[in-house]
């Protein structure tokens, strides 16, 4: 039987929860105006920057328009120009009693007139030169472009989504804490999301990213977001942690476990987790007594730490308990005692 000791060590107290990452920032690519793709100017999945044409529309229908509206502007600035001639000649005929007052003052309201159609035809010209600019559809951000969701010739209009753009450096890992987690953790959490220091120490509050093949990502994250209120369909509070991700290999979608420590168990006595046999909800451990006999206790558990576990009521410092073979154990039978190391336990 391999046995070992109970040891006493102040612990750090970590909690994990399923997370699902997503970008910082995701804009959803869509036209500003109707029309048929006629290219697709970027790669799937690459890197795109602010600014890049993603998509062409065909802008012939639109340049005409703008040559219609530069025509209206024209004829709009001829018309103004003609009826401010009228007043400058007509100006001192009035005044001179040439020409009826009438005369002048009908003049000054068709060159009011004419100004105002000038006026809106230089707007509608903006907008049509705007329109044609749109058909060069772009991206607002640097980010990696998504697949796109429409191909050469089809007829898109402002409702259409083109594809997306996600700003994957840094990336964000979203997960949920129930209420009942959240209220049974809340005095280690006190310090992180209600502290006298506030969002500061939340902010500083270190996390880390555990990917969906069990290892750790690179770099630590930190909380970006609280959620405000408690979600009264799921009952979780929504938080989120921001990671520095260069190369983007994390992706949105993905799944993996945000890590967090909350705090640090002191004095904690610590016991191999291969020691602890639950039996119908209750946890007991195989003591052996100072004349090496065999005794079941029951014991009341805490949290995990690595391959230990801190056991909080049943044990004392020093005790010795069996790691590997309690199976075959019944109380007061006597024990062949080997030393426990996980090496060892681990080579057999």
């Amino acid at each position: 039987m391999l046995v070992t000791s109970v040891v006493q060590r102040d612990v750090p107290i970590y909690r994990e929860w399923v997370a699902q990452l997503n970008g910082s920032v995701n804009a959803q690519i869509s036209p500003k105006v109707s029309g048929y793709i006629i290219s697709r100017n970027y790669r799937e999945g690459y890197f795109v920057t602010k600014g890049q044409i993603l998509f062409e529309i065909d802008p012939r229908p639109l340049r005409a328009s703008l040559d219609q509206a530069q025509a209206t502007v024209a004829g709009a600035v001829a018309n103004l120009g003609n009826s401010k001639l009228n007043v400058a000649r007509d100006t001192p005929l009035a005044k001179e009693k040439a020409i009826a007052q009438s005369q002048l003052d009908n003049e000054v309201q068709a060159m009011k007139a004419n100004q105002a159609a000038l006026d809106a035809a230089l707007a509608e010209q903006q907008t049509a030169e705007l329109n044609l600019a749109w058909t060069k559809v772009r991206s607002p951000i640097d980010g990696i472009a998504g697949v796109a969701a429409a191909q050469i010739g089809d007829l898109v209009s402002s409702s259409s989504v083109l594809t997306k753009v996600s700003q994957l450096d840094p990336i964000r890992a979203y997960f949920s804490i129930s209420e009942s987690d959240y209220l049974s953790i809340a005095p280690q959490l006190s310090m992180i999301v209600h502290g006298e220091a506030g969002s500061a120490a939340l902010e500083a509050t270190e996390a880390q990213f555990i990917q969906a093949n069990g290892l750790p990502f690179s770099s630590l994250g930190r909380f970006v977001l609280v959620g405000r209120e408690v979600n009264n369909t799921t009952g979780t509070i929504q938080f989120a942690t921001e990671f520095q991700n260069k190369g983007a290999l994390l992706r949105p979608g993905g799944f993996g476990r945000v890590r967090i420590r909350i705090g640090t168990a002191k004095d904690a006595l610590l016991i191999p987790q291969r020691a602890v046999n639950e039996v119908q909800g209750e946890y007991q451990v195989v003591v052996l007594s100072g004349d090496n006999k065999a005794e079941f206790r029951s014991v009341e558990v805490g949290e995990r730490s690595g391959g230990d576990w801190i056991i909080t009521k049943g044990l004392e410092l020093n005790e010795r308990v069996v790691v590997e073979g309690f199976q075959r154990l019944r109380n007061g039978m006597p024990v062949s005692a080997k030393p426990y190391t996980a090496a060892v336990a681990d080579a057999s």
